[in-house]
């Protein structure tokens, strides 16, 4: 069994609460992982331990700083492997997409360590007698509250803008992944001066506890419910909200694309990673004149991923699922495959299609997080554009097309942060985006996140008078 220690000011113990929780395999339902729950003292001298830390690390040269990140980089590449195994144990992802998703962690922590030397202000026009100038600084102490589903990659991102921008960071990875986020600070940490990176273990209590701190910036991703607390705390405290929260991702399939390629783009969106991705696929509009075809080649598709999919994180979440799912199918939606929970050890769940689906069904309203791909079908473009924007959260949308102007109505009147067009995943690894309404506030990506982690100082120089 992994044991999750605690990282404060450079030394690693086991907590002072004397309060554990135990992490189950969501593949066998063994225990996998003992963890200490940190106490509000120890959420006080973390975040002492970073504003102390936070001078130094300030004034030192971010070509020194990015030098680390890179250090840490490859300190992670080498331990792939490793990593992969305890997070496949934590959160159920198989081994080989946990080791691609930690190498897109590595690829983004190298991305800041470029990044960070060549984030600079601007001069200002002004008197000629004068020197103005906007000069960036960092905002100090940072807290980075972070989720199960991707517990590397997101970590890595958070914290390699954070850090390379000079500040110093408390971090607290899910309960449910804690070994995954111990194991990474020792990995990352000895390339830091003590205290720079503290990490923290524990549950909802212990974020709570940490957002409500002393910190200059709450960095969190994970679900809406949980970043509008911290919303309000920050309100309270002053500190500065970074949310990435969660979402009702719709795809929109449009009447002249061939069915059989946008079911699998379908699949995709709504199978990988069991569903548990914050981007995913929640719900589908499909034009009439292709729905028969197309949900005929997701049913296909569902049984194909179905033999290569791992679990759900736990047992709560699956009976979430499949209460949405339940609920869905008494209200009027029909079961084309799967909804049905597996007899059996584990948390695991079939890849389900739903048809005939309502937008006042929950499955279609609220967040899933699950192999589910609920199937709306419209009469046109335009409906299907007015049903994908009328919801709660704002996070992404895919739309399949061939038509152009139907993809520029769509990144323009889509109310999210990011819209996707003939492909559910991708872009560019500069890309940034603004999530809206209940999912989040803030850049969480690209080069803008540097901006969010800095403050801006403007500066007047002028000489001093002559003769003195």
């Amino acid at each position: 069994m992994y044991e999750a220690a605690q990282l404060i000011d450079g030394r690693w113990a086991s907590g002072t609460a004397g309060r554990t929780l135990t992490v189950i395999d969501p593949r066998d339902d063994s225990p996998v992982t003992r963890l200490p729950v940190a106490s509000d003292e120890e959420v006080a001298t973390a975040v002492d331990a970073a504003r102390r830390a936070a001078p130094g690390w300030a004034r030192t040269a971010p070509a020194a700083r990015a030098a680390a990140l890179h250090a840490a980089a490859n300190t992670i590449e080498a331990a792939t492997a490793e990593l992969a195994e305890i997070m496949a144990a934590e959160m159920g992802k198989p081994v080989d997409g946990a080791a691609e998703s930690i190498g897109a962690g590595i690829g983004t922590l190298r991305q800041y360590a470029e990044l960070g030397p060549t984030h600079r202000g601007r001069t200002l026009a002004g008197d000629d007698s004068a020197i103005d100038l906007m000069a960036y600084r960092p905002r100090g102490a940072v807290a980075v509250i972070t989720p199960w589903n991707d517990p590397v990659a997101v970590s890595c991102g958070l914290l390699g803008a954070a850090l390379v921008t000079g500040n110093t960071v408390v971090h607290k990875p899910s309960e449910r992944t804690p070994a995954t986020g111990r194991r990474l600070a020792e990995l990352i940490a000895p390339h830091l001066p003590d205290g720079v990176l503290n990490l923290l273990q524990g549950d909802g209590p212990v974020g709570a506890a940490l957002a409500g701190s002393e910190v200059d910036v709450v960095a969190h991703v994970g679900s809406t419910a949980t970043g509008r607390a911290i919303a309000a705390a920050c309100a309270r405290t002053g500190a500065k909200a970074l949310l990435e929260n969660g979402g009702s991702d719709p795809l929109i399939v449009d009447a002249d694309v061939d069915p059989v390629w946008a079911a699998g783009q379908a699949a995709l969106g709504a199978f990988a990673n069991s569903g548990q991705i914050c981007v995913a696929v929640e719900r589908v509009y499909v034009h009439e004149s292709l729905a028969g075809p197309f949900v005929d080649a997701l049913a296909v598709q569902a049984e194909t991923w179905g033999k290569q999919i791992g679990p759900l994180v736990d047992r709560r979440l699956r009976e979430a699922v499949h209460g949405q799912v339940r609920d869905a199918v008494r209200a009027g939606a029909n079961p084309v495959c799967g909804g049905s929970v597996p007899s059996g050890a584990g948390a695991y769940y079939p890849p389900t299609v739903l048809s005939g689906c309502t937008d006042d069904m929950t499955v279609m309203r609220e967040e899933t997080f699950g192999p589910v791909a609920p199937i709306a079908v419209v009469r046109s473009f335009e409906e299907a554009l007015a049903r994908a924007a009328d919801s709660p959260y704002g996070l992404a949308a895919t739309v399949l097309t061939g038509s152009m102007s139907h993809a520029q109505r769509a990144w323009r009147e889509l109310p999210v942060g990011t819209v996707k067009i003939n492909a559910v995943f991708g872009g560019a690894p500069g890309g940034a985006a603004h999530p809206r309404r209940g999912s989040g506030q803030g850049f969480g990506y690209g080069p803008e996140l540097l901006d969010e982690l800095t403050v801006t100082t403007a500066v007047h120089l002028e000489a001093p008078p002559s003769g003195w």
